[in-house]
């Protein structure tokens, strides 16, 4: 099987193998241009005569799990990655998939952390085929290097659910790591000895899989309240001695910035939300986990304080800081995607505003809408953006991939696209010509905040009449790429051979854009 085949141009003017791992792919298209036809993918149908009547799929070991679930040659293998750098159960899989002598499998994580540098040696001996989901750290560079025998894929957490709900891919097994769990299958994060607050990454792993494991070390009797994964979809039950740190679920930082640049960008962040009108009573937002979206949060909530406002949701992943605001009564709920600290998990768990979503409510494109579109505001980083607003997550200036998409992408459709950054990161800068790899459309980017100066995107001329009598320094692109470039010099570019070795894929599936071999 070739890893890919016959590049084309796409809509982005990015060159995409229309062909990968033996699979047929659709090259971007544009911004909702591609609109698919047809019907949802279908599991396979199961009948109750073939599990116990009295409800108890427990199964001795994993191992065994496995075995019973069919595990071979080639198939699919999917994980969620809620313990974040705390999982243990990845990695587990295959162990046992290498015992067994089963080979060419792919990897479906929601995500993957630095945790699963383990599993670098049965990329290398051919277990694992390729990794088609984030690549964090060192598998990403094992990527970047050309070292994986297929092409890896990168999906935002939605393109993820749409590509299982369409059935671009199809999940063989399934293996759900739950805090807490009943015979039956009925699954919780919200609580346990190593409560990592929702499964919502996992949800459609468990309505599309053709097996489902779940792993559990709190098996209590039925029915497990609430049940976030439905026992209905769940064919196998393991109780281990420990299925995840939770200490370890903390993502980014928890605490706001003390970088005196970094404050300054989220005071002007949201300085220009609020001459822009954008926060109002019964506003909403999304902002990531890092310190500087930490303090743009905080800035927030003074405002709300001080006109007596109150947010009507923020969308979330969550972290002590809004759930602070939840319980002062400044915010009316959180839609959580993702839990970033115990505090989230905590109030998950106590606070009836605190609300489990799921990449089918939040991200999905291939749905009747999503919550996305009706953020009013959304605050992301990114590792470079560029003169056209187009903007890259996923590897940094020297090409190698370092990071996963996350729900950056499907983001980027709220009311308004703020992208907080620093002019230039260890001395190179942020602003290119052109980004190393296009992860985003420059026409959802609405505005850029550095440290040095704010460019709104052309294209949103209500933003620019609106601050058009602000203190606040506006500037063009040009000036910020200018500004950098004065300070850092212009750095020398990546090399890269001709061998594709990933692909980025927009929301809708298709391909947005190609990552290559880097030379080093």
């Amino acid at each position: 099987m070739k890893k890919y085949d016959k590049l084309v141009k796409n809509a982005a003017g990015r060159m995409v193998p229309t062909e990968i791992n033996g699979e047929v792919q659709v090259p971007f298209m544009g911004i909702g241009k591609f609109i698919p036809t047809g019907r949802k993918f279908a599991p396979r149908i199961s009948s109750c005569a073939n599990y116990p009547a009295d409800g108890n799929k427990t199964i001795e070991n994993l191992k065994e799990a496995l075995i019973k679930a069919g595990l071979k040659d080639g198939m699919t293998i999917s994980t969620h990655h809620h313990f974040r750098n705390g999982d243990v159960i990845a990695n587990q899989i295959f162990d046992i998939a290498h015992e067994l002598g089963v080979k060419n499998l792919r990897w479906f994580p929601s995500a993957s952390f630095p945790c699963h540098e383990p599993l670098i040696k049965y990329l290398e001996d051919g277990t694992i085929n390729r990794i088609e989901g984030s690549m964090n750290g060192i598998l990403g560079k094992f990527c970047s290097q050309g070292r994986m025998q297929g092409v890896g894929v990168l999906r935002s957490h939605g393109g993820r659910y749409q590509a299982i709900q369409d059935g671009e891919v199809q999940i063989d097994i399934a293996v759900i790591a739950a805090p807490t769990a009943d015979p039956f299958g009925n699954a919780t994060g919200d609580r346990g000895p190593a409560a990592c607050g929702l499964l919502g990454f996992a949800l459609g792993d468990s309505q599309y899989a053709d097996k489902v494991i779940v792993v559990t070390d709190n098996l209590v009797p039925f029915p497990c309240i609430p049940w976030q994964i439905h026992g209905n979809y769940v064919d196998y039950v393991v109780v281990v001695d420990k299925v995840g740190l939770p200490e370890k679920i903390v993502s980014g930082t928890t605490e706001v910035t003390k970088s005196p640049d970094r404050l300054l960008i989220a005071e002007m962040t949201a300085q220009f939300c609020d001459e822009a009108g954008i926060v109002r009573d019964g506003f909403s937002y999304q902002a990531g986990s890092g310190g500087t979206a930490l303090s743009i949060g905080i800035y927030f909530s003074e405002i709300l304080k001080k006109r007596g406002w109150k947010a009507r949701f923020i969308r979330a992943g969550s972290n002590k800081y809004p759930v602070q605001m939840l319980e002062e009564g400044l915010v009316d709920y959180i839609l959580d995607g993702q839990t970033f600290d115990l505090e989230g998990v905590r109030s998950m768990r106590e606070n009836d505003g605190h609300i489990n979503t799921s990449p089918f409510t939040s991200y999905n494109f291939h749905g009747k809408g999503n919550f996305a579109s009706m953020v009013d505001v959304v605050i992301l980083g990114a590792t470079e953006v560029d003169v056209n607003f187009n903007a890259n997550v996923v590897s940094h200036s020297d090409g190698y991939l370092l990071h996963g998409i996350g729900g950056w992408q499907n983001c980027l459709f709220s009311k308004c696209t703020i992208l907080p950054i620093p002019l230039f990161r260890d001395r190179i800068p942020v602003v290119k010509d052109e980004v190393t790899t296009l992860c985003a459309p420059g026409e959802l980017i609405d505005v850029i905040i550095t440290e040095r100066g704010i460019a709104i995107n052309p294209l949103r001329t209500d933003l620019i009449e609106k601050m058009k009598n602000t203190t606040l320094p506006i500037v063009t692109i040009q000036d910020l790429k200018a500004e950098a470039e004065k300070i850092c010099g212009v750095p020398a570019k990546p090399r890269f051979s001709d061998e594709v070795v990933a692909v980025i894929k927009w929301v809708d599936g298709t391909v947005i854009d190609a990552v290559r071999k880097v030379i080093e």
